[in-house]
């Protein structure tokens, strides 16, 4: 089969909820990447065989989110386009699933990420088509509806998040210890200027004529270090996963070129990375949380690898206790986990932070001059997806 390489990637800033990209919609927020990719390997537009992207929140966004995305960049409209629903894992597996189109050899360039407008979300009133007889109708969050409710169990992902606390008896201290650890790499990452060639600039055109332009992510900034600690929990009285300790809500987008050797070879262009092997696990909705240490056993069982061999991890910080408990279960170095912070303090667009984790693992291996890297996620229905990639 043809091996898969990398050979660009691209993400917008993660913008607030409610902040400086709520008013761009998911699909004009992946065409910014989709841009950035092209300008960066300076490829023909008519060699791109497929755009697949992720988005979970798709209600109100318009017919095929990534049919917009590619148009809007100004691709050739002969680009065959998918968008799929992995829940958090939608980007990253929309890199797993262009790894396996170069493998049989039904293509040879696909762009892959994830999109998210959480910010855009729609409420939902029901009921209305047969009509309303009599009485007061209420409206449902869309967000959490379609993106943080577990349905099996028909609780919040933060309530699953508290079984795990109670089963590995983690504290609220220790979660906000975590956390606050996360900002600080955010901000070091941040403040040296380490993401310059993984974020695209973002340009708002304003009333007055002028343009605002968004070039770093917004989360990191709002935090306010002395209140995380006195935060109270968030989904039980009695709890310890609060909104300091868990990802937040968030905007972005992020995508990935994946070429197969033989392209390269045909437009002499050199790959950033070589993807390993990659794999999707499942298990026991509420046991979400712990799901990445099962994708991680397996990847590593289909590659041949230890966990020693890896050099650096991206595992999504869904919330914090689910990084630690990945962390405890193969007695990681943290030091070798999410280097320049994760979702806690970056933040969490639920359809791109597959990709968005892999980005800033590429960024990782090559800032810190390592070689393997794999990424991991959580996903709302006990599964979890992990890539590996070597740094070429």
């Amino acid at each position: 089969m043809n091996r898969s390489t990398i050979i660009a990637y691209s993400r917008t800033p993660i913008g607030s909820f409610l902040g400086s990209l709520s008013s761009i919609s998911a699909p004009k927020l992946a065409s910014f990447c989709i841009k950035s990719l092209v300008e960066k390997t300076g490829i023909g537009i008519s060699t791109i065989d497929e755009v697949v992207l992720g988005n979970v929140l798709s209600a109100g966004i318009g017919q095929a989110p990534s049919r917009q995305a590619a148009i809007f960049a100004n691709l050739p409209t002969k680009v065959e386009c998918l968008t799929i629903n992995k829940v958090c894992g939608s980007g990253l597996k929309a890199v797993m699933l262009a790894d396996q189109s170069i493998r049989t050899g039904y293509s040879n360039l696909v762009i892959s990420g994830g999109m998210e407008n959480m910010s855009q979300a729609p409420h939902y009133i029901t009921k209305v088509r047969k009509g309303i007889k009599l009485g007061n109708f209420n409206t449902i969050d869309g967000l959490v509806h379609d993106g943080l409710w577990d349905p099996y169990n028909d609780m919040h992902m933060g309530s699953c998040a508290e079984v795990l606390s109670d089963e590995k008896s983690y504290t609220k201290a220790e979660q906000d210890a975590y956390a606050i650890e996360s900002y600080k790499r955010a901000h070091d990452a941040i403040k040296s200027n380490v993401f310059k060639n993984e974020i695209v600039t973002i340009e708002i055109p304003q009333r007055d004529g002028k343009v605002k332009y968004i070039v770093e992510d917004e989360e990191p900034s709002r935090v306010d270090f002395d209140r995380i600690r006195t935060l109270k929990a968030a989904f039980r009285k009695d709890g310890t996963i609060s909104a300091a300790n868990a990802s937040t809500l968030n905007d972005g987008a992020a995508a990935l070129m994946v070429s197969s050797m033989d392209y390269n070879k045909s437009y002499s262009l050199e790959p950033i990375a070589e993807i390993i092997a990659h794999c999707s696990f499942a298990q026991d909705p509420l046991h979400f949380t712990t799901a990445p240490s099962g994708a991680i056993e397996k990847v590593l069982r289909m590659s041949g690898m230890n966990i020693s061999d890896i050099d650096l991890f991206e595992i999504n910080e869904a919330f914090s206790n689910v990084t630690m408990s990945a962390i405890d279960d193969f007695n990681l170095d943290p030091s070798k986990v999410n280097v320049f912070g994760g979702a806690v303090s970056m933040g969490h667009p639920i359809g791109a932070s597959g990709a968005r984790i892999l980005c800033t693992l590429l960024t990782a291996l090559e800032v810190k001059n390592k070689e393997i890297g794999l990424a991991t996620l959580c996903i709302g229905g006990g599964e979890a997806a992990a890539v590996l990639v070597r740094k070429i």
